[in-house]
């Protein structure tokens, strides 16, 4: 064992020095140990394709059975829809609504533009076909915000 400097509290340090050298020389592999390392870096080989094979068919059986979820949720809803079909008053209220069909002695009265004035969408203002310039020149106008933005102390501007 050396002993190392002494540190300024002193107390002094002891430095342990190992021989790598020595222990390499001591450790021995044996026939057995280097054929089980083989088989299981072989395993290894043999083995990951496989899983990855397992995982990629599991992601897909997974897809599917939303897939076949998804199809089973749509035609429970045309078969409800169907159902709804054999109802006759929900046949005539169709008729009446998407043909507009009555029933005999009934008048029928189409009301157009029944929205209010205020609701109704006003038409946009026309672009002008005219070329129309500016009053100040553009150049000197982003020199001057890119120094602003370079001079400026915060990003934020302050709260009042």
């Amino acid at each position: 064992m050396v002993r190392g400097p002494a540190s300024p509290s002193g107390i002094s340090r002891q430095v342990r020095r190992v021989d790598v050298r020595g222990w390499l020389a001591a450790s021995r592999l044996s026939g057995f140990t280097a054929i089980m390392l083989g088989l299981v870096v072989l395993g290894v080989f043999v083995l990951v394709p496989t899983v990855g094979t397992y995982v990629s068919q599991r992601q897909q059986i997974v897809a599917l059975q939303q897939s076949v979820q998804v199809t089973k949720d749509q035609v429970a809803d045309l078969q409800r829809q169907r159902e709804r079909w054999n109802d006759p008053a929900y046949i005539m209220t169709q008729a009446r609504s998407r043909l507009y069909y009555s029933k005999p002695g009934e008048v029928v009265y189409l009301v157009d533009d029944d929205l209010p004035s205020a609701d109704i969408p006003r038409p946009q203002a026309p672009v002008s076909a005219t070329v129309q310039t500016t009053h100040t020149d553009w150049m000197s106008q982003l020199v001057r915000s890119v120094t602003q933005s370079g001079i400026a102390r915060s990003a934020v501007p302050a709260q009042k």
